[in-house]
């Protein structure tokens, strides 16, 4: 058994080591770290990190006396030849795909557009009471109705090119597409919300014209009888075939 001075001096070397060790789970196990678990330690900071991490960083982190930079080789060539590789970013580290498998790799960020009022106005006249044209639309709203909003609806994909009137000039009709329903979490058109739960939700005022009413909405993809189908000269005209185009619903 050792001596009660022997003792002693082995706990001072816990004690010690207790405090250059940052890790609570490895007190105890001396200065003398294994090579692999210091290894392992300096993945674990760089591959948790969002961005390149200091060297100073690391050195940080680790027991005093650490050989940081043989470290930082040791896991530099063990990901050699991998999918993605240890890189130097100025004084800092970082994991990065392989430079030769860039190609399978695309960014892609979402850009959120906010609709102006009047793209919003026109939706919800499209949504209610489709078919509809643009006089139409023009004529519920009271004013004169930009060719370009309607061109943002539809980049949306939540406004379709249905057909055309029956009328002189055979306008085109617009209707709502399944993107909508999707995006606005609605089953079908007919979950629209009615008068009364437009005034419950304070979108209308409590007081409303007696002959206010507000029609059930239809996005039955067959076309009504007072609508045509488009024709091949549409199609050129219209750009019905073109990526993004309504011949693409």
């Amino acid at each position: 058994m050792p001596s009660a001075i022997e003792a002693d001096e082995q706990a001072a070397d816990q004690a010690q080591a207790a405090q250059v060790l940052p890790f609570p789970h490895m007190q105890g196990e001396g200065e003398a770290q294994d090579a692999l678990h210091l290894t392992r330690m300096v993945e674990a900071m760089i591959f948790a990190s969002s961005e390149p991490v200091a060297e100073r960083a690391i050195v940080e982190r680790l027991p005093e006396g650490t050989d940081v930079k043989a470290l930082l080789k040791d896991v530099q060539a063990a990901y050699t030849g991998r999918g993605v590789n240890l890189v130097r970013v100025g004084d800092a580290w970082a994991f990065r795909t392989a430079d030769d498998l860039s190609f399978l790799l695309q960014k892609e960020a979402v850009e959120t557009r906010r609709l102006s009022k009047a793209a919003l106005e026109v939706l919800a006249i499209v949504a209610y009471h489709q078919p509809v044209t643009r006089a139409e639309i023009e004529e519920i709203r009271g004013v004169v109705t930009s060719k370009g909003t309607l061109d943002v609806l539809m980049e949306t994909g939540w406004v379709r090119m249905r057909g055309r009137r029956k009328t002189p000039g055979r306008p085109v009709t617009y209707g709502t597409t399944t993107e909508f329903l999707d995006h606005f979490g609605l089953e079908q058109i007919r979950d629209l919300p009615g008068l009364d739960e437009l005034k419950g939700s304070g979108l209308l005022q409590s007081q409303v014209p007696a002959t206010f009413a507000i029609p059930v909405p239809n996005d039955d993809d067959a076309l009504e009888d007072d609508e045509d189908p488009f024709t091949l000269d549409d199609v050129e005209e219209l750009g019905l075939l073109t990526p993004g185009g309504a011949g693409d619903e």
